[in-house]
């Protein structure tokens, strides 16, 4: 079953969040999955620690840090159990990336609209080119924006999408916003849905930008892999 990594050379570019965001989101409508938490500051697999010590349930099986010499069985045996195998990986270049993405049937590349994530974007899809060198195999990815304003799409953003177009390097066709419930996930250790509006503002909109977000990296995997990957596809 598909295994989605998100990588990223670069740390602070959305890309726990967005890991969590997807696994809550296949997990609310139904499907088994599996949330690795490759990356040294453990955000993810924290975030299922401060839930498990509280009493609170955990939507998805929450897997901490395999290590390198490991990292390949883990995900191969839990692609054999799970509809959904999510990878949160270390904001860094390593041998860690590396044998996630050889095992990668979407690797999505989360980056902020700024020159300095662009660089580092282009340097996590240069990678992605070597791995397929060395695997002889093609490893789908997306860009994904992150933290961009909903309402206003600002120069920099524009001219990155341009060069990104032009270089053929396909995105996921819904940004993830800037949002305070997704910052309010963290905080109060809760899933979108049990957010209150005391705890986060706009949560109608950040519920709706993450149904799409998810709705868009299931269609990526569907047209990757053709229709076999599970119900659970169809998002909101």
């Amino acid at each position: 079953m598909p295994v989605i990594a998100f990588a990223n050379p670069k740390g602070g570019t959305g890309k726990s969040t967005s890991a969590l965001i997807l696994a809550l989101e296949l997990a609310h409508r139904g499907g088994k999955v599996a949330l690795v938490d490759c990356d040294p500051n453990q955000v993810t697999a924290g975030w299922a620690d401060a839930r498990r010590e509280a009493g609170e349930s955990i939507p998805f099986t929450a897997i901490p840090n395999p290590g390198e010499g490991d990292v390949i069985d883990v995900l191969d045996d839990l692609a054999a159990e799970y509809p959904f195998v999510i990878v949160d990986l270390e904001g860094t270049a390593s041998l860690m990336m590396s044998r996630a993405m050889s095992r990668s049937d979407l690797t999505v590349i989360p980056m902020q609209a700024s020159p300095v994530d662009a660089k580092q974007a282009a340097r996590a899809v240069a990678l992605i080119r070597v791995e397929e060198k060395t695997l002889r195999r093609r490893i789908p990815m997306r860009i994904l924006m992150t933290r961009n304003n909903p309402a206003i799409k600002t120069r920099d953003e524009k001219a990155i999408v341009q060069q990104l177009n032009a270089a053929g390097v396909p995105m996921l066709d819904v940004p993830l916003h800037e949002r305070a419930a997704f910052r309010a996930i963290f905080a109060f250790n809760k899933t979108l849905r049990e957010l209150t509006t005391k705890e986060s503002a706009g949560l109608p909109k950040a519920l709706e930008n993450a149904e799409g977000y998810a709705y868009y990296v299931i269609k990526a995997l569907k047209d990757e892999m053709g229709e076999t990957t599970s119900d659970t596809s169809k998002a909101a």
